[in-house]
């Protein structure tokens, strides 16, 4: 059965890797395990703002929370791990992560949903196995560059906003100008011993935030390649 292959520009912007494209296609509006459906607008008081605030930096130890974040993502090379997320709608999804870096990602949704999140290092695509549809959009849009790129420095790869401690985390929040539908904000948290990312919140250009929180993280693991193949002609069932 043939799929319905589209490219989209940045101007959507759909849940990508988990919860970090926001909305999308309306192919997948009923049986995305996000609201892909288009939203209200955010409140002007919530909707990122283009001009974004000068970096706080907080303590002492922000430069070595900062050079330990590079050294965490720059140390993995794949990843196996299981994901829980929250929209904002407060909807609660969960499924399997699976990474191969440079570039290659698998978000695998458990049941009921449909929908497969891939990226084959050049395109994403959001797959609906019950429809038999796909959407394909630039890898280079997604905000999730701190898990993709081979080697990360996220001071000149992203803005640092804001480096501290908060509880028991270490919070390291970024903005990148260059995702889908234009500036994301991304909040990083990190377990201190060992230094390891617990969690991620993503808000997107419309003021609306995403969660996705990690458990069982292997890196050691050897994902199979075929998860990161992207079928550009034919989506069976």
């Amino acid at each position: 059965m043939s799929s319905s292959i589209i490219f989209r520009r940045p101007i959507l912007k759909i849940a990508l890797f988990a919860g970090l494209f926001a909305q999308g296609a309306a192919a997948f509006a009923q049986n995305a395990p996000i609201d892909l459906r288009p939203k209200s607008p955010a409140p002007a008081s919530k909707a990122i703002q283009n001009v974004a605030p000068p970096p706080r930096v907080a303590g002492q130890n922000a430069a070595e929370t900062l050079r330990a974040a590079n050294a965490y993502f720059n140390s993995i090379r794949t990843m196996a791990a299981s994901f829980s997320q929250q929209g904002a709608d407060g909807r609660h999804t969960s499924g399997k992560l699976y990474l191969q870096k440079p570039g290659k990602l698998r978000f695998v949704y458990d049941k009921p949903s449909p929908i497969d999140i891939i990226a084959d290092g050049t395109s994403v695509a959001i797959r609906n196995r019950r429809t038999a549809k796909q959407d394909l959009y630039y890898i280079s849009q997604t905000p999730l560059k701190f898990l993709l790129k081979q080697q990360i420095d996220l001071s000149k790869d992203t803005k640092i906003l804001e480096i501290k401690n908060e509880g028991k985390f270490a919070l390291v929040r970024i903005e990148d100008k260059a995702t889908f539908g234009g500036t994301s904000r991304i909040k990083l948290y990190f377990n201190p011993e060992p230094f390891t990312l617990s969690h991620w919140v993503v808000t997107d250009p419309q003021g609306y935030e995403t969660r996705v929180e990690l458990a069982q993280i292997d890196l050691k693991a050897k994902p199979d390649s075929g998860l990161f193949r992207i079928n550009y002609e034919r989506l069976d069932n």
